[in-house]
């Protein structure tokens, strides 16, 4: 079993998946949450591909991952096994701080 994943999901070798890693964009979304008078609020939700299985053996490859960076939920974490997921994922977290609640 691989522990390296393109953004499909299919096995890829240490060496591709570093090139990937280091050329590509791996994000998937990257949202700066606003305040009512539209300045920052230092809320950041960042969700991007990792290509690395972080699911410890335990059920399909994780390899995206959705992280809050700032605010009431600083380094909160999610991981999805595809991009469908992951964008999914980060639209809910996104919307759920906006409204005030967890994510």
């Amino acid at each position: 079993m691989s522990d390296y994943y393109d953004r499909n999901g299919k096995p890829m070798d240490l060496m591709t998946w570093a090139t990937t890693f280091e050329k590509g964009d791996r994000h998937v979304g990257n949202t700066v949450i606003m305040s009512q008078h539209g300045a920052p609020e230092g809320v950041r939700v960042s969700t991007v591909w990792l290509g690395l299985d972080h699911s410890d053996g335990e059920g399909p490859p994780l390899i995206f991952e959705t992280m809050v960076f700032g605010g009431e939920h600083d380094d909160y974490t999610e991981r999805y096994s595809t991009e469908a997921q992951a964008k999914k994922g980060h639209a809910r977290i996104v919307k759920a701080i906006k409204a005030g609640k967890a994510p």
